[in-house]
């Protein structure tokens, strides 16, 4: 019995895991849409550095939809790459902790 809950807490310490990364991977493409639609100053190191972070991670859902205007752009696609981070990884979560 005690091999089977230990193994239990391990995998529960790998769930929480796998949701703060989740959560930090999903905080940065928001991030990146708010800097984005609010026209940061993109020759600020921050600025910069957080939107090179949201482009790297929104890579595969590059111009999946093309609606008019750059701005209307990075929110579908980057709002996109989030929304479906935050479904598989809070299913992979989920699977550990059963």
């Amino acid at each position: 019995m005690k091999a089977g809950r230990a193994a239990r807490k391990g995998l529960w310490g790998v769930a929480r895991i796998v949701s703060l990364i989740t959560s930090i991977v999903v905080g940065l493409i928001v991030i990146g849409i708010v800097l984005v639609l609010l026209e940061a100053n993109r020759s600020n190191d921050i600025v910069k550095a957080l939107l090179d972070a949201a482009e790297f991670l929104v890579g595969p859902f590059k111009d999946v939809f093309k609606p008019d205007g750059a701005k209307a752009k990075i929110a579908v696609n980057y709002g996109l790459a989030a929304v479906i981070y935050a479904i598989v990884g809070g299913l992979i979560a989920r699977l550990l902790r059963r």
